[in-house]
């Protein structure tokens, strides 16, 4: 039987900053092969209730896609840099 590492749990404020992605290592560890994990899945979902909020009037959700492009380059940025120091788990 396989232990799945339990994730950190943020603070309420922690969870509301869109523009930085979950530690990566935190999120995948659990993740079965097939299965997608996004460390930025909580910028996305902001950016989707934005949508519905406004209509889907993309023009009032800028900042919202601004955010999630930020969290997914913060994303690789952090992955390439783990991956380049060897971080455990970084190449699963």
């Amino acid at each position: 039987m396989s232990s799945i590492p339990k994730l950190k749990h943020k603070s309420a404020e922690e969870a509301k900053d869109t523009t930085q992605p979950r530690d990566h290592l935190e999120v995948m560890g659990g993740k079965v092969p097939s299965k997608f994990a996004d460390p930025c899945a909580h910028a996305a979902k902001a950016s989707m209730a934005c949508l519905e909020r406004h209509s889907y009037d993309r023009t009032k959700c800028a900042e919202a896609f601004q955010n999630y492009r930020d969290c997914k380059k913060a994303w690789v940025l952090q992955r390439r840099k783990d991956r380049a120091e060897g971080r455990e788990g970084a190449f699963d």
